[in-house]
């Protein structure tokens, strides 16, 4: 069995990430990696299914304890990748869905550059600040901090692999599935069979 990819997926606040990861995972060939964060649920978020909402000092627990895959401090919150289960997810020929923001994102790329990074983008700015007020969980504050942090996240786009556009959400959805399909041909992880394919060629 091959093992299966770690694909890290990021982007704006409000530009449908969410979406986009519920729609991928009602195949079972990808496994969504559930985060801990000290942010609180939004409504109808579960507990364990979503997120692990945890407390600042639990959290911190996980630090100490060399847990967590990556952790990063995001608009007054923390949000971390629990290593364990997206390791044994991968060894069962998974494709481990990471949704972070760009800190932490960078760092999974750093600790493992096989990491398959994808950056979900709006059609326009205009679009983004309609569907954070659409959603309708955060105040006119913590919107307009979105759309600054924003225009800061712009600038280190180019860090990832793929850029795609979430304007019709089908195709965004077909686009990253399209992306994660194309990681599995990459040259790396076909060493070993090399090694076995000259192995041969030599008995022959």
């Amino acid at each position: 069995m091959k093992k299966g990819s770690l694909v890290v997926i990021s982007g704006f606040s409000g530009v449908g990430k969410g979406t986009i990861m519920r729609q991928l995972i009602q195949d079972d060939t990808y496994q969504l990696s559930v985060s801990a964060t000290t942010r609180n649920p939004r409504e109808g978020e579960v507990n364990g299914k979503d997120y692990y909402f945890t407390s600042v000092s639990d959290f911190q627990k996980l630090i100490e304890n060399d847990e967590l895959i990556e952790w990063a401090e995001y608009v007054g919150n923390y949000y971390g990748t629990p290593k364990k289960y997206v390791f044994d997810q991968m060894e069962q020929g998974k494709d481990v869905l990471l949704e972070i923001e760009q800190v932490g994102a960078l760092e999974v790329k750093k600790k493992f550059p096989e990491t398959v990074m994808i950056y979900i983008i709006p059609p326009s700015a205009k679009a983004l600040k309609e569907r954070l007020m659409k959603r309708g969980s955060e105040t006119k504050e913590e919107i307009c901090k979105r759309l600054i942090q924003a225009k800061k996240e712009a600038d280190f786009v180019r860090a990832y692999d793929y850029v795609v556009v979430n304007d019709d959400l089908e195709q965004a959805v077909q686009d990253v599935k399209d992306l994660i399909r194309m990681s599995h041909f990459r040259s790396s992880l076909f060493t070993e069979d090399m090694m076995e394919f000259k192995e041969e060629i030599q008995n022959l």
